[in-house]
């Protein structure tokens, strides 16, 4: 036999490992092992297809199958589960159709993805909880949803999926309750910023923060969610949304080492600790730019590069990655906010003396139509080293502005460096006062007044 890779898992990282390992060697024997029943679909769109603004589930399918069978040269066995990986002997021990198959290979790539978080509630087995993270649990839920099943539904978890989740089923005429057991929706974002979601949400749903679901109960006409502050109330569908952790269990059985959230570590090329294993997507925790520690940040732009960097080098190619600042976007109803690098509070977490600076500015020309406001929030040390920015405003206004940060993140701007950017300026597309500018010269200012005092 000739020299094979095997990548377990086909979804974004996996898939993109495969087919980089093709582009480097056209005689490379790959085989992807899936325990689902899909390959190359597009999660973070699951709650558009809810919405019906992806009218159908294929349509988030980069490819199909048949696709990477007969174009790459790629084979794809679905329902194959791995059970078991003797690294010494580079063999895995895979499950198809009841029995076991031992698989040999000289290269291989782990991308499980990640798995939805379940808190431990009585009632989530029942047939009208979700989890938003499968392509079968999606379609089921859009099948109720379609068939007119579902006039309230309670989301667990006020995080990114959570919150577009509720935008999906509030645009379906479906009444929304969320809620979060911490104090603000999107506690991944400083709590002034988290505010300005809240406020938004909670004109198109019920919000109930600071508490938890303590039991999910079938009764006669629905479910019956229990909450632990207050009354029960009744609802036809729970969608679950409290985070997801790294599915690594076959990486720790053989050993690998891990970190945040049990999560792989990688080096820079996605290697992991064991030889000739490789891993990449939600189940690793690269370098973090800004702090140079290993983050669990699952992504799906980080999946598809650490794919892409594990399959070149798995091939015999030169790649790697640099690492993350976790970037993220994320359209709420009419507010978009966006985050990347660390927070205040996770900043001052990591032992940084870190400050914030807060300005507004308009998204274009004041006068121009469409012209709307647009919050910062810079995060830096004392002697001005950027650390991480928040934006709130409109989706497009704030996802502009959050890609030039992170780029600032990763060349390691200060505050005066951003204040020295050349940006675009149009009435219809910017204002002549950029906010992201406007926060880097406050910040810079009051950076120049500390040294003074010190002085």
């Amino acid at each position: 036999m000739g020299r094979r890779l095997i990548v377990v898992g086909a979804g974004a990282a996996g898939m993109s490992a495969a087919s980089a390992a093709r582009r480097v060697d056209e005689e490379l024997s790959i085989l992807v092992l899936e325990a689902g029943q899909h390959a190359a679909y597009g999660l973070c769109g699951l709650p558009y297809f809810l919405s019906q603004v992806v009218p159908e589930v294929d349509s988030l399918r980069a490819y199909p199958p048949d696709f990477f069978r007969d174009k790459r040269g790629i084979e794809i066995r679905f329902g194959a589960e791995v059970v078991r990986i003797d690294p010494e002997r580079q063999i895995v021990h895979v499950r198809i159709d009841g029995d076991i198959e031992q698989l040999a290979y000289n290269r291989l790539v782990l991308t499980a993805g990640a798995r939805p978080v379940l808190p431990p509630i009585p009632g989530l087995d029942d047939d009208h909880v979700f989890a938003i993270r499968t392509v079968e649990g999606s379609i089921r839920l859009r099948r109720l949803l379609d068939a007119g099943h579902i006039g309230h539904a309670t989301v667990i978890g006020g995080g990114y999926i959570g919150l577009e989740v509720t935008e999906s089923l509030a645009e379906r005429g479906v009444s929304v309750t969320v809620v979060e057991a911490l104090p603000h929706l999107m506690p991944n974002l400083d709590p002034e910023f988290s505010a300005k979601v809240e406020e938004e949400v909670t004109r198109h749903a019920d919000c109930k923060l600071n508490t938890a679901v303590k039991e999910v109960t079938r009764t006669n006409d629905g479910l019956q969610v229990g909450l632990c502050d207050s009354k029960a109330f009744r609802t036809d569908a729970v969608i679950v949304a409290t985070g997801v952790r790294p599915a690594s269990v076959l990486g720790e059985m053989i050993g690998a080492e891990t970190g945040p959230a049990g999560a792989l570590i990688v080096d820079d090329r996605m290697r992991t600790s064991v030889p000739n294993v490789l891993a990449a997507g939600d189940c690793i925790a690269p370098n973090h730019v800004v702090t140079g520690s290993p983050a669990f940040v699952p992504l799906g732009p980080t999946a598809n590069k650490t794919g892409r960097v594990a399959g070149t080098v798995a091939a015999g190619g030169d790649a790697n990655f640099p690492g993350v600042v976790g970037t993220a976007v994320v359209k709420v109803f009419g507010v978009g906010v966006a985050r990347t690098g660390l927070t205040l509070s996770e900043a001052l977490d990591a032992g940084y003396e870190a400050y914030a600076t807060d300005a507004t500015g308009r998204s274009r020309a004041k006068y121009y139509p469409g012209s709307a406001p647009v919050e910062v929030r810079l995060v830096h040390t004392a002697d001005g080293r950027l650390l991480g920015a928040q934006f709130a405003g409109s989706g497009d206004d704030v996802a502009k502005r959050v890609d030039v940060a992170a780029v600032a993140l990763h060349a390691a701007f200060s505050v005066q460096d951003l204040t020295e950017l050349d940006l675009s300026y149009a009435p219809p597309f910017a204002p002549v006062y950029e906010p992201l500018l406007l926060a880097a010269a406050s910040a810079a200012s009051a950076m120049r007044r500390r040294m003074e005092t010190v002085a």
